[in-house]
């Protein structure tokens, strides 16, 4: 086993596995209560974390997967009590989540200032912005859920995929608090947090499901076999869906304090969808992928030819102006959530092929809230009889609820690391992931017209996932 380990590449580091002989405690550890669980010693015998897994996955209490399990509501989800952290992009998060998903706090510091300021996100200025709300906005869930560190059971933190300078924040932070106070922590992927909090939503969203995970950076569409292995049947080749929101709301002048979406949205409420004709793109593409970098310049070039001045807010725009903003709002709207529709139309053909079982859409991420694209992909998937799950608006966007869900998902099977060093070394290398791919690319999904920047830093998660499980 142990010669097995070292011949692991760099960037399994983070899933190397121990001797069955280590200190892990499976789930079946539910008599012991958990002062006496912090209590056991933990192995820590490298620098960077470690992945547990179940002595023996043969066993049904300790079984790799939780996917034909409804979400536990037994004493030990109960007392099972997870800080999530959360800094991948532009809002500072914390929530505490209890296993049997009860929420007891949640709190989010935004950064709209910046984003109207900027007109987006500025790496280095958001960095600086977590930096200095991190520790309240953590000790602000702690204060609501009326709890201490000393009673966590676990901290959970996004390490990937976002921006670097970011995840950094969080992942300190989370190291922080579980080195102090003897914690486990658990790593989470940003994206399939986004797809399992629905999971805390609905309680009969069992494994598999289809999900579109739609945000300012991502648009992907993946099959869901179980935790941790996930079929990506579409991505973006270019820009995700709330780029393309954003930049349309800056070039109309909107106001971005609540960031691009809901600004348009709202706005193409008042607007003609049919007057302008933009192209839908990559009509000639059958596949499950996603671009929007074309229809981003079309906008633009139909805010030139009506001589829109994005100097001059709405507010102070004359009414012709303001109608001719609505118009092209709208009418971007509707093309944009078309080619959510298409795509997500080829998904289910597909997922249902791969997965005949499958009964759910889940549908995530920021721009999931909006009341347009809901009631769009609701016509979807009643036309192949699935049920459409979004959670409410304030779990799509950025959040900490998602990330201790997604940690409680995890550690019920194992997946957890121990307690890091109360202080790490000055020159310590953080495990961040800012490019990391949920699932493996579904053959028929391979697109020609695929970006060539689409280089991958990490393996996927389900690809790392199965190779450690491969090392049993």
């Amino acid at each position: 086993m142990v010669s097995s380990l070292l011949a692991l590449p760099s960037t399994f580091s983070r899933l190397n596995l121990v001797q069955k002989s280590s200190i892990f405690i499976p789930f079946t550890f539910k008599a012991l209560s958990l002062l006496e669980f912090h209590k056991q010693p933990r192995l820590r015998p490298f620098n960077y974390p470690l992945l547990h897994f179940p002595s023996s996955l043969n066993s049904p209490e300790a079984h790799f997967s939780t996917s034909r399990r409804p979400v536990s509501s037994k004493s030990f989800d109960d007392d099972l009590v997870v800080l999530g952290i959360e800094t991948s992009c532009d809002d500072t998060a914390a929530a505490i989540v209890r296993g049997n998903g009860e929420i007891l706090s949640q709190v989010v510091s935004s950064q709209a200032d910046l984003l109207a300021r900027y007109g987006g996100v500025a790496p280095k200025m958001a960095e600086e912005a977590h930096s200095q709300v991190i520790d309240q906005v953590v000790q602000d869930a702690l204060d609501k859920a009326s709890l201490t560190e000393r009673e966590l059971s676990a901290v959970a933190v996004t390490i990937g995929p976002g921006l670097s300078l970011c995840l950094r924040v969080g992942v300190q932070k989370a190291r922080r608090v579980a080195g102090s106070f003897n914690l486990p922590i658990i790593s989470v992927h940003h994206m399939e947090a986004h797809a399992l909090v629905a999971r805390l939503i609905e309680k009969e969203l069992q494994f598999p499901f289809l999900a579109l995970l739609i945000s300012g950076g991502h648009n992907l569409l993946v099959l869901a076999h179980d935790l941790g292995h996930y079929t990506q049947l579409g991505t973006t080749i270019d820009d995700a869906i709330g780029e393309a929101f954003d930049k349309t709301a800056k070039w109309l002048g909107l106001d971005m304090r609540k960031s691009g979406g809901p600004a348009v949205e709202q706005l193409a409420q008042e607007g003609d969808a049919e007057s302008v004709r933009f192209s839908i793109p990559m009509k000639q593409h059958k596949d499950c992928n996603f671009s929007y970098a074309g229809l981003k310049t079309q906008v633009k070039l139909a805010i030139a030819s009506r001589n829109i001045d994005a100097k001059v807010p709405l507010s102070c725009a004359s009414s012709l102006d303001r109608s001719s903003r609505a118009d092209i709002a709208a009418s971007f709207q509707r093309v944009a959530v078309l080619h959510l529709e298409e795509r997500c139309e080829r998904a289910v053909e597909w997922a249902l092929k791969i997965e005949p079982s499958i009964k759910h859409l889940v549908v995530s991420g920021g721009v999931a809230s909006n009341q347009y694209v809901r009631a769009r992909l609701d016509q979807v998937v009643q036309k192949y009889s699935l049920q459409l799950v979004c959670p409410p608006p304030n779990l799509c966007t950025d959040n900490g609820v998602m990330i201790a869900w997604t940690g409680i998902e995890n550690f019920r099977v194992g997946r957890y690391d121990p307690p890091p060093p109360a202080n790490d070394p000055d020159d310590f290398m953080y495990d961040l992931r800012p490019r990391w791919p949920l699932g493996e690319e579904y053959a028929e999904g391979r697109s020609e017209a695929r970006s060539l920047r689409r280089a991958r830093v990490h393996p996927s998660l389900t690809s790392l996932v199965q190779a450690s499980l491969q090392q049993q």
